[in-house]
């Protein structure tokens, strides 16, 4: 199915997610919920998927009353495959079928390579890795069988094209997402379906800053400012930095884009 061609249309309508239907995991907080709010500010209704219900709930009333559209939270834990599957017919019943997904869910830990355990491992690998090819993989078939195209965004990191100290298991993470993504693109671009990626570096969310707490480093502060001022743009990022290049890939403006990683790295990613 060839992507249409859509030179003809305007600004306003290109950006515009009017009469669709997005489902963004790890939607509660932090940069999924940026995300939610946006693709609503666009015109979509969005299905906020987390494991922190009661969260989801909250910010799915306040991003339904600012603007206006369908806003609804749903229990899910997305490395589960009946439990992915459970939530695309739950977001179905609610909204209608689903034109667009983020895959966003992801944990952070940090702990050196040789002290790593291997539950540890295998968590990071679960949610960060298992969950995204599991909702690809239903997702995917959906739209496939329905014939209908779709746009598929994965959340990853500028961890994916470097490497750090104390992060081997989330640095492994990101790099199968971008191939993942890749893959994606290659084999469901001939239904239609758009696969992409967005890779955030340090990013301003509740999520980084419980991290920081559990690490407790000292100097960390430090190390935040020194990044800020080395950087080129002279900040770190907030969670709709992230959410406008995820509208932007969601919506028409990139009809032919799929298989990219676009970076948001206050142009971290040159130095």
């Amino acid at each position: 199915m060839a992507i249409a061609d859509v030179s003809h249309h305007s600004i306003h309508s290109l950006i515009s997610l009017s009469g669709r239907h997005a489902l963004v995991t790890g939607g509660a907080r932090g940069i999924g919920r940026a995300i939610a709010a946006r693709f609503a500010e666009a015109g979509a209704d969005v299905v906020l998927a987390d494991v922190r219900l009661a969260e989801a709930e909250t910010a799915a009333t306040e991003i339904a009353a600012r603007f206006g559209r369908r806003v609804v939270a749903i229990e899910a834990d997305v490395t589960h495959p009946d439990t992915v599957a459970a939530l695309v017919d739950r977001a179905e019943e609610r909204l209608g079928p689903l034109d667009i997904w983020v895959n966003n869910a992801g944990i952070y830990p940090s702990r050196p390579l040789i002290e790593i355990p291997v539950d540890e491992w295998d968590r990071v690998m679960d949610l960060n890795v298992r969950g995204v090819f599991l909702c690809t993989r239903e997702i995917g078939r959906r739209w496939v069988a329905a014939g209908r195209g779709g746009v598929l965004i994965n959340i990853g990191s500028t961890g994916a094209f470097k490497t750090g100290p104390g992060v081997a298991h989330y640095i492994t993470s990101k790099h199968a997402v971008v191939g993942l993504t890749k893959t994606a693109a290659v084999e469901l671009g001939p239904h239609g379906i758009r696969v992409l990626g967005v890779a955030p570096s340090m990013t301003q969310t509740e999520g980084r800053r419980d991290f920081l707490a559990s690490v407790n480093a000292p100097g960390m502060d430090e190390f935040v400012a020194e990044m800020e001022q080395r950087t080129p743009l002279g900040r770190i990022g907030v969670p709709d930095d992230v959410a406008r290049v995820v509208l932007f890939c969601a919506s028409d403006l990139s009809m032919l884009m799929t298989g990219s990683t676009l970076l948001v790295d206050s142009g971290e990613g040159v130095l």
